[in-house]
């Protein structure tokens, strides 16, 4: 076989090996799941006739406030879903698992690429399962064409790819499993502090940068235009732009810290 086949064969193995402790372990990702749930239930049932006021045109109630934060509790679950991945490197690295990888004759990079795809396709899972959460009390995108939604399951893909790398390089720094879950906690505080909940120009004038200069409020603001027919401006481009610097970062990070020689 020539190089890119046995890689193509490592890599699948390896995916393999990620979805198989997925689903024998499920528990990690049920709790990270319950996160995002439980924020959306919350936010919808508690405070949305409340929270519905603060948006524009003097709001519309609580079904109002539903279509509002489903686009970012959806993201929000794509940076839960990754803490997963940075506690299941982490571990990988401590148990000696990789050492005995390092042994084999497989590609070198297979290791990281199975993390990946793995955690991809568990977030894409994930969002589809809290979507289903949304559309059972009350999220309907009426309005969105087929290509649309194609755009969306895109950017959702991209932007869970960008993370991903982004969680594998915290996991591979931590020394535990314990540290990379904390490491990784900006994945689901930034969120919080982006427009998933209230629109940024309600915010005070001094906390609004942090919402306006971070990755999740850009991509959120795509995702409610794309299934709820909002103004996009240039927050399309800002999330492809922020979207390929983490990936690209988060690669480079990851690859040369797993090829470092241990110590």
């Amino acid at each position: 076989m020539s190089t890119l086949p046995l890689a193509a064969r490592d890599c699948t193995t390896m995916l393999r090996r990620n979805l198989l402790h997925a689903r024998r372990y499920p528990s990690l990702t049920l709790n990270l799941l319950l996160t995002p749930v439980m924020l959306l239930l919350l936010f919808v049932y508690i405070f949305g006739g409340v929270m519905s006021a603060g948006l524009g045109g003097g709001g519309g109630g609580r079904s109002a406030y539903i279509a509002y934060i489903v686009p970012g509790i959806l993201l929000m679950t794509i940076g839960s879903t990754v803490v997963g991945t940075a506690v299941s490197v982490s571990t990988d690295m401590t148990e000696g698992i990789i050492a005995r990888f390092r042994t084999m004759a497989i590609h070198r990079g297979s290791v990281l690429v199975g993390h990946v795809v793995g955690s991809v396709l568990q977030a894409v899972m994930s969002v589809v399962l809290v979507g289903a959460v949304a559309v059972a009390i009350g999220f309907r995108s009426t309005d969105a064409t087929p290509l649309e939604w194609l755009a969306a399951f895109a950017l959702l893909v991209l932007f869970a790819t960008a993370l991903t790398w982004i969680a594998v390089g915290m996991g591979l720094i931590s020394p535990n499993a314990e540290a990379a879950s904390n490491n990784a906690m900006p994945m689901i505080l930034l969120p919080l502090l982006s427009s998933a909940f209230i629109p940024v120009e309600t915010m005070p004038g001094w906390f609004r940068p942090i919402a306006e200069y971070q990755p999740f409020t850009p991509a959120i603001e795509t995702l409610r235009g794309l299934l709820l027919g909002t103004e996009i401006g240039n927050n399309g481009w800002l999330t492809i732009a922020w979207s390929l610097a983490l990936a690209a970062l988060g690669y480079r990070w990851s690859t040369s810290t797993f090829n470092r020689d241990p110590k």
